[in-house]
This record gives C-alpha cells, structure tokens and sequence, in this order.
C-alpha cells in the first residue's frame, strides 16, 4: 500500500464528518426527548381493545410504546387496530409427511382518530412476519407458535407507533 492510499485512508472519516457537519440527525428510535410535545401526544392516545390473544400482545405493546410512564392522562386520540393472523407451513418432510417449519403472518389495519369531533388523524395498513422450527413435540410447537407471535406483535407496534409519530408530527 502505498503512502497516498494510506494518507487517503487517513482523511476520509475527516472527509465525511466534515460533510455531515451540518445535518440534524435525530435518532428514529429511542426517546423522544428532542420533541417532548410529541411524546405528550402520544400519551393522549386511548389503544382500543384487540380481541384475541395476539390482539392482546399488540395492544399491551402499544400502550407500552406510546405511553411507558404509566401516567394516566386524559386521552385525545383513539387508536382502533383490527388484525388478521395467517399461519402457513412452507416446508414439508417428505418422509413424514409433517411441517418442519411454520410462518406465521399478521396484518394489521390501524386507524386513529381525535376523540371530540372523530376526525381521522392517520390510517395505515403494516405487516410483519415470524418464522419457527416445528418439532414433534406438540407443546414445543405450541410455545414457538406463542413466541412467534409475540415477535409479530413487537413489530407491528413499533411500525404503527412509528407512522403514528410522524402522522402527528406532521399534521394536527
């Protein structure tokens, strides 16, 4: 290697620094403290009960993202989510007959809207899925199954937390 690569190698973290000097990063995920009026408004969000367990996972997700303090606070806002679950098996053995593995899929359609005149804030449709290994233990499949579940719920709120955010950010 010679000295100008070398010297190259050198300055190109300067290079990019000194591009990205003045750009306002902020952090997609992690606290809101850089707009504290957005994380109040997210406390005013109302999660409207899910039916089913997998429903129950997502909303308790939910609250947690949109309100962690565990503060009680007027709502504002009412977030209804209605999911569809899938589980498919898309690989069989060929000598037993039996999935080796499953995928279960969620869809979610969320819609939230402010609470004195119902007026729709921002709807949205996500997705997620979550593979598992399947075994010939039945309740192992049970709790992968459960788990999978649990992994598809993490997603999905998170995803509808995140273009609830910017719904709110940028209109109302």
């Amino acid at each position: 290697m010679s000295w100008r690569d070398r010297l190259r190698l050198a300055l190109a973290p300067a290079l990019a620094a000194a591009t990205l000097a003045g750009c306002n990063v902020a952090p997609l995920y992690g606290p809101l403290a850089a707009d504290p009026a957005l994380q109040g408004r997210l406390q005013e969000i109302e999660v409207a009960p899910i039916s089913e367990r997998l429903g129950h996972y997502v909303r308790n997700e939910l609250i947690f993202g949109l309100n962690g303090t565990g503060a009680e606070v007027a709502p504002r806002y009412r977030l209804t989510v209605t999911l569809k679950e899938q589980a498919r098996t898309p690989i069989i053995d060929t000598v037993t007959g039996r999935a080796t593995s499953a995928t279960v899929v969620v869809e979610a359609a969320y819609k939230l809207v402010s609470l004195p005149d119902e007026k729709e804030v921002a709807q949205g449709v996500t997705s997620s899925i979550a593979s598992y290994d399947r075994f010939s233990n039945r309740l192992a499949n049970v709790r992968a199954a459960r788990d999978a579940e649990t992994r598809d719920a993490k997603t999905i709120a998170d995803a509808i937390r995140t273009r609830i955010s910017s719904a709110l950010v940028g209109g109302t």
